[in-house]
């Protein structure tokens, strides 16, 4: 489907950024492409305003901001693609990327872990093991004779 004809980015099933919030720059990229490197702008960076995005709730905003404060520059999330030789190819993997960033920050955190003690079996097993080193080693060792 045509950039033109798209309703914007679809990240996830709560989120799509429109295209107007988008914005592209195009530069020449370095990597394959033989003598079509010096002329074509192939490389493409996409750029996506975080902080000012009309798309976003409060609670997504700040977490986007918080995940990603790496990654932003002026609250600017910034994806360059130059894997591929045509500018086209490079647009999808930057618009790919993006989508894949965000939707992982936005993931919500996961569970801490509630601490728990080893089993009275556990403990026994773990000593009992260590006896059996012990044994391992000491059979090891030169005779200790007087």
């Amino acid at each position: 489907m045509p950039a033109a004809h798209r309703p914007g980015l679809r990240v996830d099933s709560g989120l799509t950024i429109p295209e107007s919030e988008l914005s592209w720059r195009f530069s020449r990229s370095s990597g394959p492409g033989g003598q079509g490197v010096n002329t074509a702008d192939s490389r493409a960076e996409l750029v996506w305003d975080v902080a000012g995005s009309a798309v976003l709730s409060p609670l997504q905003r700040e977490r986007l901001l918080e995940r990603l404060s790496s990654r932003l520059v002026d609250g600017m999330l910034t994806i360059a693609a130059s894997e591929h030789r045509a500018q086209l190819r490079n647009r999808e993997a930057a618009r790919v990327r993006l989508a894949e960033i965000v939707a992982d920050a936005l993931l919500p955190p996961a569970p801490s872990r509630r601490p728990t003690r080893p089993s009275r079996g556990a403990k026994q097993r773990r000593l009992e093991a260590k006896k059996r080193r012990t044994d391992v080693k000491r059979l090891r060792r030169p005779p200790h004779d007087a």
